[in-house]
């Protein structure tokens, strides 16, 4: 029985990719496909039972909620997702036991298991840093990608004992060391011909490991979003980082 997939925002550059690899996979049905002015309610109306949103940050909470609302399953792939949304979502999912969502900060299966390789090198390394490269339409900075990867590596060098990336930085009024999350620095560039581009650099006396991904086409991303479609239901409850459903075994 075929997984039936409604597309929000389908107009977009991510969305149009997700459309035409829903299309083109024999397991999966597209039902519907919503762009910026459509009705939430067409995907009732279409009967899908899973969703995918890569829509805008402004308007993915809402979108997601209307899903969970309606007992339908969900994919998101759009940014905007602060920690008190995320516990807003978990709190409605706690009212939907049998609903799963999904949000990944990066579908692309070579992103995530980069940032999973640096969570657990860093442990082992005295500094790290992240660099995230991306197109100049992007909306937000530091990019979701580099805000996991962050957090993967800030969580890893905790339970490790591992102390903070010395840095005797006094002063810097333009904030050109970048920003801090979660004890690690990123920086943001925004380059006209880039797509998607990530390296953590990492040191240690007399040694530096980078580890680095690029997505040079949309289409890098689309395995990941699929097999967040199937895999989705599986996992009821929130689900943060498609690396949840990777058995990585780090």
């Amino acid at each position: 029985m075929s997984i039936r997939v409604a597309v929000i925002g389908a107009g977009g550059r991510m969305g149009s990719e997700a459309v035409k690899a829903v299309e083109a996979a024999p397991d999966l049905e597209l039902v519907a496909a919503l762009g910026r002015q459509d009705a939430l309610e067409g995907i009732l109306d279409a009967g899908a039972t899973h969703v995918v949103d890569l829509s805008v940050p402004d308007s993915t909470e809402r979108n997601v909620r209307f899903a969970v609302e309606h007992g339908l399953h969900a994919v998101v792939g759009t940014t905007g997702w602060t920690p008190e949304r995320l516990d807003a979502l978990r709190g409605l999912l706690a009212t939907q036991p049998g609903v799963g969502v999904l949000i990944a900060p990066n579908f692309a299966l070579g992103s995530v298991l980069a940032s999973a390789f640096a969570a657990k090198a860093s442990r082992y390394f005295e500094s790290v840093e992240i660099v995230e490269l991306h197109h100049p339409d992007k909306v937000d900075a530091p990019s979701g990608t580099a805000a996991r990867t962050a957090e993967l590596i800030g969580a890893a060098r905790e339970a490790a004992g591992v102390p903070a990336s010395p840095d005797a930085t006094q002063s810097d009024p333009l904030g050109a060391r970048g920003a801090v999350v979660d004890g690690v620095h990123v920086h943001s560039v925004r380059l006209r011909g880039l797509v998607a581009h990530q390296e953590v650099l990492l040191g240690g006396p007399g040694e530096q490991l980078t580890i680095r991904h690029d997505s040079y086409d949309r289409a890098s991303f689309m395995p990941g979003v699929l097999l967040g479609l199937r895999e989705v239901a599986g996992h009821p409850g929130l689900t943060h980082g498609l690396d949840g459903y990777l058995d990585l075994g780090l």
